[in-house]
């Protein structure tokens, strides 16, 4: 496709070998062949910086004189063509002559027609998902192809079909219900239990195509990657990531351990399989342990729903949190008064909604009045998007303002 074509009349080889074959007008050639293949006129000078002597000398021999002086060698093509017609070693001129000596030349224009022909086919896998299975992600796929990422993960036409051929066949499967280990679902669909592990291109396109799919938000980081595999029912690591509760029914273990009034650990295995039947209103949640274990000691089997971070929100968190959300749950918020502190309830309050529990400018500030021996606060400053004001408030006093401080309102409140 694409290549000139044949000479009408015949190719004296062994003359055009003479004139043109040889290793010194190698160069010659070569810029001859890019401009048929750019489909640019064999018209014009061409030339070559610092030729040699045997360059110079196949030059003279092709042209029948000194093809000039100076530091640089060039050539008129007009010129040659000519050459080659009138001696016949190539009557066709300098098109004809290099084809013969070289083989057809491919158009860059084909070259590009039928590369794209091959990435448009390459999508062929993602159009018959969309089409008989999952019409809800053709803004997703139309994304896809606009956005460039599966040309930089793939790199080739033909590794790209093969991969968004498995990655269309992992999204028919999704969200899977009940919910499975990541590897196990690999093993299944893909036949690899390792096919979705961190970092392949097959788990970035699934991973992304199972957020279209449930509208989960953007993010990084481990702890997000688990809870963004889990709301497709894929449990990575589903057994570390847990969520301290107490108060919280729903399960029969839930159910024992309200009534003993002692905490509970949920995983995330758990909260993805069988997750709290009720969804008590209000539940307050807190960032550090000593909060929930007072509670459970004070409080013990009166004590209302209370559910515990235990820092940066798990995945496991987050499920919950989501699950009670999602079936008309308000939630309560309170954590540390710091800059770390801030950007964990950020972090929480971007996945899931909540009102603060104490947690506001107003709390702080009473807060510092009842607390004379506050350690200073350090660390970046943070925004507080549920309180403007808290911000310029910490800034304002400089101390932090733990949790274990505060116990005895906190408890009050979960008293009441």
């Amino acid at each position: 496709m694409g290549t000139p074509q044949p000479p009408t009349a015949p190719v004296d080889r062994e003359r055009l070998a003479r004139l043109l074959g040889g290793s010194d007008l190698a160069w010659l050639v070569d810029r001859v062949r890019r401009r048929m293949a750019r489909d640019e006129p064999l018209t014009g000078l061409v030339t070559l910086a610092a030729p040699t002597a045997a360059q110079r000398a196949a030059a003279e021999r092709l042209l029948g004189r000194a093809p000039g002086a100076g530091r640089s060698l060039s050539l008129r093509l007009d010129a040659v063509d000519a050459v080659l017609r009138r001696s016949g070693a190539s009557p066709d001129g300098l098109a004809a002559a290099v084809t013969a000596l070289t083989g057809p030349v491919t158009r860059l224009t084909d070259v590009r027609e039928q590369e794209e022909k091959a990435w448009r086919e390459a999508y062929v896998p993602l159009d018959a998902l969309i089409r008989t299975s999952r019409p809800d992600l053709a803004d997703w796929a139309d994304r896809l192809r606009c956005d460039g990422l599966v040309r930089r993960l793939a790199r080739t036409p033909h590794a790209a079909k093969r991969l968004l051929g498995d990655t269309a066949e992992a999204l028919r499967r999704l969200p899977a219900d009940p919910a499975i280990s990541l590897s196990a679902f690999a093993a299944t669909a893909l036949g690899d239990a390792h096919a979705l592990d961190d970092g392949t291109p097959l788990a970035t396109l699934v991973l992304s195509g199972a957020r279209a799919m449930t509208g989960f938000p953007d993010g990084g980081g481990a702890e997000w990657r688990r809870e963004a595999w889990a709301s497709a029912g894929l449990l990575k690591d589903a057994l570390s990531s847990t969520v301290l509760t107490l108060g919280l029914r729903g399960t029969p273990a839930l159910d024992w351990a309200a009534e003993a009034g002692e905490p509970a650990v949920l995983t995330l295995r758990q909260l993805t399989r069988t997750p709290p039947r009720t969804a008590p209103d209000p539940v307050h949640v807190c960032e550090n342990p000593a909060v929930l274990a007072t509670a459970a000691d004070t409080l013990g089997a009166s004590c209302p729903p209370l559910v515990c971070l235990q820092g940066q929100p798990s995945a496991a968190a987050l499920t919950l949190l989501r699950h009670l959300h999602n079936h008309g749950t308000a939630l309560r918020y309170h954590g540390d008064f710091d800059w770390g502190g801030l950007r964990i309830a950020t972090a929480l309050l971007h996945r899931v909604p909540w009102r603060p529990w104490r947690y506001t400018a107003a709390d702080y500030r009473a807060a510092t009045a009842t607390v004379p021996l506050a350690p200073p606060l350090t660390g970046t400053p943070a925004t507080a998007a549920w309180d403007p004001d808290l911000r310029p408030a910490l800034t304002e006093f400089g101390v932090r303002i733990e949790e274990e401080v505060l116990l005895d309102d906190l408890l009050a409140d979960l008293a009441r």
